[in-house]
């Protein structure tokens, strides 16, 4: 990647039980657990093949988005403590956005693990359709389902990013 290039990845949570003490309690069901893992083996192979590795991991504060996390980390063999953030829960795409534009530049490799339709519509949105045709067709033709995760190159500054400033590198669905 090109020097002052950033990597986003942005992940939806895994599959998760139909039901919970509340919706911010809802734990991953077994498929969720098995397809994280899985997710992780991938995006851990894929980052590395890059030369890459995450910096920092901001999630969402609901049990399935931190589980989801555990299972990643523990699939891609990451030792990364998530941000746990209240704000990503209930997020619009505006307030995402403006989450990611709060990083410091010092992080080359940011994961953000969220919920839809939050995740699939700032994927779509930072997508400038200039990345890798194979993966913008994969999204696009895709409902962005659990465990879906877009990776997408940020040319300089976080701050600087907004829709269509990034390049779609890869989409993938995790499933075990």
């Amino acid at each position: 990647m090109a020097h002052g290039t950033r990597t986003l990845v942005v992940m939806r949570h895994a599959k998760a039980e139909q039901a919970g003490p509340t919706d911010v309690e809802r734990a991953l069901a077994e498929r969720g657990h098995r397809d994280a893992a899985a997710l992780g083996a991938w995006l851990g192979a894929w980052l590395r093949d890059a030369g890459i590795a995450p910096d920092k991991a901001l999630v969402s504060a609901a049990r399935r988005t931190a589980e989801t996390w555990e299972h990643v980390c523990r699939g891609a063999g990451w030792d990364l403590a998530p941000e746990l953030d209240r704000g990503l829960y209930a997020a619009d795409v505006d307030t995402a956005l403006d989450l990611v534009r709060l990083l410091d530049d010092d992080l080359r490799t940011v994961v953000v693990v969220g919920h839809n339709p939050t995740m699939a519509s700032l994927a779509h949105s930072l997508d400038d359709g200039e990345g890798d045709v194979g993966a913008t067709n994969a999204m696009a033709a895709d409902t962005f389902p659990t465990s879906a995760t877009a990776v997408l190159a940020v040319p300089g500054s976080w701050a600087d990013l907004g829709p269509g400033t990034a390049s779609l590198l890869a989409y993938h669905v995790g499933r075990a």
